[in-house]
């Protein structure tokens, strides 16, 4: 049986109506998770929490209650297509979230030009309030318990009055921070975050240290459980090992980095190439293959588009692994000028279009520009990329403290501390 909400069991309607009773004076609150800045690995996290969250609720709801990148799927509810924030996708396809709608999952997303229509008035700040609420007491009602993914660090979505620490405290959810690893600039930047949770009444349930280096991993384990738990009274729920494989680009990655298409190749579009094994080819002919015969299969070079050269070559070095039956030929090549400037030979372009599992991509950047941008570059998890997905919640799952998370939104007690454990005054005099 399905757990009655808080508004139904007749509990104070201002802080929980959005609670699912667990029986006695229990109650489960909404779960929210914010970074505490980009890139740090919070959709990851989402995704790890949904995994284990569906293995002990039998509904478990999402909402991405602000959203910002955007894409079009069907809305059952409505019998047409809308748009909805890209991770809101990703859960719903992953996880098979049929009890829910594309509708209430993603109420306020902010495009290009949302930001200006705010602040001009033609955007009404109690109608995205009214939205997100509607959004969430249908997805809490049809569920046991619901999964909420912020938009960035908490203060994401100040210039429209609709932050995380503001957007968890109207739907009376506890907050999970997500901090990359290390311990006195990964601390500094959780206690950011942490006061203004504070600020907007937003209990805490506690923190989850991402990308931690393998040599580092006990040391940033220990220290961090004390340090949380001494300033303030809150768990580690999670310290996750770095996985390299994790930022690795696929060749889709790319495609939308630089806004282009593979030319040939489409089927590997979601081979992964690890960044130490890219190569920007300046070299003659003979080294180029040289370097495609002795280096790592599945290396990404990067070349000029002037270099006729280098291109004929690899598509040599493709059809002659082919014939012979060799090796899995896993290279991949982008050819780089800048758009106006540089071109093609119709010729060229025609014998790589027939090449139709040799991956290559026409990139209309410098390439400086090119190898610049894919160095800084964090890709980003999508549907399409099962592989990937999968590896991410298989990696992340295991080092959840489901139990700890679900006991600390749960407790019946108003402050950081269960009634029945230490009191942090008790813990730092121990400590």
């Amino acid at each position: 049986v399905r757990p009655l909400s808080a508004t139904a069991a007749g509990v104070d309607e201002h802080v929980s109506k959005y609670w699912n009773h667990l029986g006695g004076d229990r109650y489960q609150r909404p779960i929210f998770v914010a970074a505490t800045r980009q890139h740090v690995g919070k959709t990851t996290v989402s995704l790890a929490l949904m995994s284990g969250l569906q293995k002990r609720f039998d509904h478990v709801g999402f909402l991405k209650p602000v959203g910002q990148q955007h894409v079009p799927v069907h809305s059952s509810n409505q019998n047409k297509t809308i748009r909805v924030d890209k991770d809101v996708s990703l859960v719903r396809e992953r996880f098979r979230l049929e009890h829910i709608d594309y509708e209430d999952m993603s109420p306020v997303i902010i495009p290009r030009g949302y930001t200006k229509k705010y602040v001009d008035g033609e955007i009404e700040h109690d109608k995205q309030l009214a939205d997100v609420e509607r959004a969430m007491q249908n997805i809490s009602t049809a569920s046991d318990i619901v999964l909420c993914e912020g938009t960035g660090h908490c203060a994401v979505g100040s210039i429209v009055d609709a932050n995380n620490a503001k957007i968890a405290n109207l739907i009376g959810a506890d907050m999970v921070l997500v901090a990359n690893g290390g311990l006195g600039s990964a601390f500094d930047e959780l206690e950011l975050n942490r006061v203004l949770c504070q600020h907007y009444k937003v209990r805490i349930a506690g923190v989850v240290i991402n990308k931690v280096m393998p040599d580092k991993y006990e040391q940033t384990r220990q220290y961090m459980t004390r340090a949380l738990k001494e300033r303030w009274g809150i768990p580690l729920l999670g310290c996750i090992p770095d996985r390299p494989f994790l930022g690795c680009p696929a060749l889709v990655d790319l495609e939308n980095l630089f806004r282009t298409e593979l030319i040939s190749g489409e089927h590997y579009k979601y081979r992964h190439y690890n960044m130490q094994d890219i190569n920007l080819v300046t070299t003659s002919l003979t080294r180029f293959l040289e370097n495609l015969r002795h280096k790592p299969s599945r290396t990404l070079y990067i070349c000029h588009i002037t270099r006729d050269d280098l291109i004929l070559g690899f598509m040599g070095e493709y059809q002659r692994r082919k014939r012979d039956c060799a090796e899995p030929f896993e290279a991949a090549l982008l050819v780089c000028g800048r758009k106006g400037k540089y071109q093609l030979s119709p010729e060229l372009l025609d014998m790589m279009l027939s090449l139709n599992d040799a991956p290559m991509m026409l990139v209309e950047f410098p390439t400086h520009q090119v190898m610049s941008q894919i160095n800084s570059f964090t890709p980003k998890l999508n549907i399409g990329d099962t592989n990937r997905v999968q590896v991410a919640v298989d990696h992340y799952e295991p080092y959840i403290d489901f139990d700890e998370l679900l006991r600390r939104t749960s407790s019946n007690d108003t402050s950081f501390n269960d009634p029945t454990d230490i009191s942090l005054n008790a813990l730092r005099q121990q400590s």
